[in-house]
């Protein structure tokens, strides 16, 4: 399924693909009400008779409804299938939703989805599917139990039929005047359930930070208070639904009352009989008021349920990104130009980027330094199209990497992040994810290239297994295998974002220069200075001051380099002669 926003869009339309199985739930509805629709005719013959003095066929007539009752059995027996049929997949599509757009959001710009969504997919999506399966199952049975029970009584009693009806009627109205108020009232039980569930988590997260700051008893304050919310709240809730007793009295009491109050009264008058007059107090007392009890008990809770969540669900879990549809092919350049580029991390943060502009020509090797948390893996970030610019473009061959259709720049352009990530399966599975064509002679060459080849014959080679996430692996190996990965795809511009961050510096060295002699573009952010030196630009970010130039040159005209890299020559990072270095010229 496409993921979508789950909401009542999709509910609907989940429901409405299952055509065949609402058309057999509606036939078995009708089975199934076959001992409402002839309890009070069955009743009422009976009676008639028994004051005739026909005891044998009044008591043939009252026997009947056993005959019926099991038909009705059999209806409700033959449900459960169908009922399933429509309710799970929907389950699905709501679970499907959920995960894939919240998957989607992880992944872009600003605070990443919490622990909340826990409870959306644990709670509100399965609440979701209890509501519905309840709504299907008794609801649909109360509808047409009311509906069997006004058709008998308009061929027993046309008169309490019109009644009753009118003050059915007047009960449903009754309850959707008082429906707001208790969608509102389960609506901000659920956002406090939530925010007990983020609160919960944040604190759990921060936990060493919460007791270093002696913060304890802040933090248990907040997060009592986010308990005490939500306990009012339920209690709101519960007290609202009290309301619904006076529905039942309007619809389900009242109009047996009355029958009760002016039976005497049509009996002798001639409008209705004995027997009419009891079958309609047995519509009435067995069937009317038990279903109404039934429709506002199961709406109160498993409706309100349902609505509740669904609105809850398309308000807060994120949009699903845009399809390919309308987007940019890009085309076989792979040059990047970056003009005007503002970002910041929130409306009132100060930008990490401003006003940024950079050209990269196909080919380029350029090595990004500056200080820690000046704003280099943003510029990563922002460069793979990850995070949308607050101001500014990225283009990549000449198309706005945000308007570029998504599968076209995965494929053109990698981005190897810090933590590598290494999923459970072979060698070769892992490696081969980006490049499912590749031969194994393709892999060899690739791993041999970045140093991952004495790894891959210490463990067994290409078949030997690796676990979920790595375990077994140290995390330069990790990153080894990610480099590798991305060394033997097809992309065409290449950003390493501290990518060597746990080799050593000749094993750091001996990864970029593979990734130097492959076609393309490479953007190394540097984790050691001496990735400037390979480079054949270096660009230093220096607040919202950026220096563009070849190693020797920002060397010598930039103090800030230079103190940078007298910083880790001091620290022993730089040999004298790196043999790694690559020929400082303009391109490659």
């Amino acid at each position: 399924m496409t993921a979508t926003t789950p909401g009542p869009a999709l509910l609907v339309a989940e429901v409405l693909r299952r055509r065949a199985a609402l058309t057999r739930i509606a036939l078995w509805s009708l089975v199934e009400a076959v001992p409402s629709l002839t309890a009070g005719l069955l009743v009422a013959a009976a009676v008639d008779r028994y004051v005739a003095g026909q005891a044998l066929a009044g008591t043939l007539l009252l026997a009947a409804l056993l005959p019926a009752a099991v038909v009705g059995v059999l209806g409700t027996r033959r449900l459960f299938p169908w009922l399933a049929e429509v309710v799970e997949p929907v389950r699905d599509a709501f679970a499907t939703a959920v995960v894939a757009n919240t998957l989607h959001a992880s992944t872009g710009v600003g605070r990443p989805p919490g622990t909340a969504v826990v409870v959306r997919l644990t709670e509100q999506v399965e609440a979701v599917r209890g509501a519905l399966f309840v709504l299907l199952r008794q609801v649909r049975q109360v509808a047409f139990t009311v509906v069997a029970v006004l058709v008998g009584l308009a061929l027993l009693a046309p008169p309490v039929a019109v009644s009753t009806a009118l003050l059915v009627a007047l009960a449903v109205l009754l309850f959707a005047a008082l429906l707001p108020g208790q969608v509102a009232r389960h609506r901000a039980v659920l956002a406090a359930e939530e925010d007990v569930s983020a609160r919960a988590g944040e604190t759990l997260h921060g936990l060493r930070d919460v007791i270093a700051c002696g913060g304890e008893q802040r933090a248990i304050t907040d997060l009592g208070d986010a308990v005490d919310r939500q306990v009012a709240r339920e209690r709101a809730l519960a007290r609202s639904t009290a309301a619904r007793g006076l529905v039942i009295l309007v619809g389900g009491q009242v109009p047996l009352l009355a029958l009760l109050v002016a039976a005497p009264w049509l009996v002798r008058a001639g409008h209705l009989g004995l027997g009419e007059a009891v079958g309609a107090a047995t519509y009435l007392s067995v069937s009317l008021e038990p279903a109404l009890r039934g429709l506002v008990g199961v709406l109160s809770s498993s409706g309100l349920t349902l609505v509740v969540n669904l609105r809850r669900l398309a308000e807060e879990v994120p949009a699903p990104p845009p399809t390919a549809e309308g987007r940019q092919p890009l085309t076989d350049r792979y040059d990047v130009e970056v003009r005007d580029l503002t970002f910041a991390y929130g409306p009132d943060s100060d930008p990490v980027l401003r006003s940024f502009s950079l050209t990269l020509p196909a080919d380029d090797h350029l090595a990004v330094v500056g200080a820690s948390g000046i704003g280099k893996s943003t510029l990563a970030g922002l460069l793979a199209g990850l995070w949308p610019a607050d101001r500014g473009t990225v283009r990549l061959g000449g198309v706005d990497v945000r308007q570029a259709r998504s599968d076209d720049l995965r494929t053109t352009l990698a981005l190897v992040p810090q933590e590598a990530y290494v999923f459970a399966g072979s060698f070769r599975d892992n490696l081969r994810y980006l490049a499912p064509e590749a031969t194994d002679d393709d892999v060899r060459r690739s791993a041999e290239a970045v140093g991952l080849a004495p790894v891959l014959s210490r463990l067994g080679g290409l078949d030997a297994r690796v676990g979920a996430g790595g375990a077994d692996l140290s995390a330069g190996e990790r990153q080894l295998v990610a480099l590798a990965r991305v060394h033997l795809s097809p992309a065409r511009v290449v950003i390493l974002d501290e990518a060597t961050a746990h080799l050593d510096p000749a094993a750091e060295a001996r990864a970029e220069t593979a990734f130097a002699a492959r076609p393309g573009t490479l953007v190394v952010i540097a984790h050691r200075i001496s990735s400037a030196r390979r480079a054949a630009r270096v660009l230093l970010i220096d607040g919202d001051r950026h220096h563009l130039g070849r190693h020797e040159d920002l060397l010598r005209d930039s103090a800030g380099y230079a103190e940078l890299v007298g910083h880790w020559r001091t620290t022993a990072e730089l040999p004298a002669t790196d043999p790694g270095a690559a020929p400082t010229t303009a391109g490659r």
